[in-house]
């Protein structure tokens, strides 16, 4: 019913896929005109660091290849340092104002589709589920890192500080929720229906897009840091989203889990190799060289199967196997 309710009378499948490359490309453009203040404020504190001086032509040059250098020198983790925490991390998560307004733009004017239908198959949005959800992987991710923090306190240290902390509740408060919101509009919304639309099924959008979470985050620092094998984790997790969505006929739920997982990380740990990295309460300090596959695995194989079960059951799930790999 979710994939579904998105098709038009006049569907037509070679409009439908242009129309979906036409959305896509607005989508990507929006972001990037989103993330140009990002950008220029990094240049506009590297030039200061060497003394731009734009009146002598020599000297610009100079300054701009040194600049130039000092970024390709730079891994991820040190670029995502050179701004103060709170405004790297705003200005990296206006980039999203600009993915989620494509989204929007693109299911209305390009396909003629309502808010609503793109969100749920339900006559309205479920807050409720988007609370529950919210509220119930916060809870463990919460206890996670509680638990963490008490067997191996050497592993962190304190990071608060008051007037910082504030500023990044209220950023997190604004701009995580359209963040995480706008990577499940994306691919659990705009593409799983869209390409279930053009392939005439639900496992392949299930599995594609599952693909493309894991490689939207190919730039994480975490990918710098301990290799490939954070890939499991990613695309593991857009495979969790993609289920709920498809079990619960609409995004609710995975937009709910999506927004707890980035509020709470953001506010409670950061560290060095995060892509996070914000004014938390703690911070981790260890000096791990590789991520074991075991750690990565904790969630997949234990925490989200719990959920897939809390869900089925308060939702009252059925026909698994037909929502998840049967026709449209």
């Amino acid at each position: 019913m979710y994939i579904i309710q998105a098709k038009n009378e006049n569907f037509n499948l070679v409009d439908e896929i242009l129309k979906l490359i036409v959305g896509l490309l607005i989508t990507f453009l929006l972001t990037l005109i989103f993330s140009i203040p990002h950008a220029i404020a990094i240049l506009y504190k590297l030039f200061k660091e060497f003394s731009l001086n734009i009146s002598d032509n020599e000297s610009f040059l100079s300054s701009l290849n040194s600049v130039e250098a000092k970024l390709n020198s730079m891994n991820i983790s040190d670029q995502l340092s050179i701004l103060e925490p709170n405004l790297n991390l705003f200005l990296m998560l206006l980039s999203f104002v600009g993915m989620m307004l494509g989204i929007v733009f693109s299911n209305k004017f390009i396909h003629h589709n309502t808010f609503n239908t793109l969100t749920t198959s339900r006559k309205k949005i479920d807050f409720s589920r988007i609370t529950y959800s919210f509220l119930l992987w916060g809870f463990i991710v919460s206890s996670m890192l509680l638990m963490g923090y008490i067997l191996y306190p050497e592993n962190y240290e304190i990071n608060f500080k008051a007037g910082p902390f504030i500023v990044l509740v209220l950023i997190a408060i604004i701009l995580i929720p359209i963040q995480s919101s706008a990577e499940e509009y994306l691919l659990r919304g705009y593409m799983m229906q869209r390409i279930g639309l053009i392939t005439g099924n639900r496992w392949f959008p299930l599995i594609f897009t599952s693909a493309i979470f894991g490689l939207l985050h190919s730039f994480n620092p975490e990918i710098t840091e301990f290799g490939n094998s954070v890939y499991i984790f990613y695309v593991g997790s857009g495979l969790f989203a993609g289920i709920i969505t498809l079990m619960d006929e609409g995004l609710e739920l995975a937009i709910g889990w999506h927004v707890a997982n980035n509020f709470f990380t953001a506010l409670l740990v950061t560290s060095d190799w995060s892509a996070l990295q914000t004014h938390s309460i703690l911070k981790d300090v260890t000096n791990n060289e590789s991520l074991a596959v075991s750690d990565l695995l904790i969630p997949i194989i234990f925490l989200y199967p719990i959920l897939f079960y809390i869900f089925s059951k308060k939702y009252g799930w059925k026909n698994w196997r037909i929502k998840l790999l049967g026709k449209i």
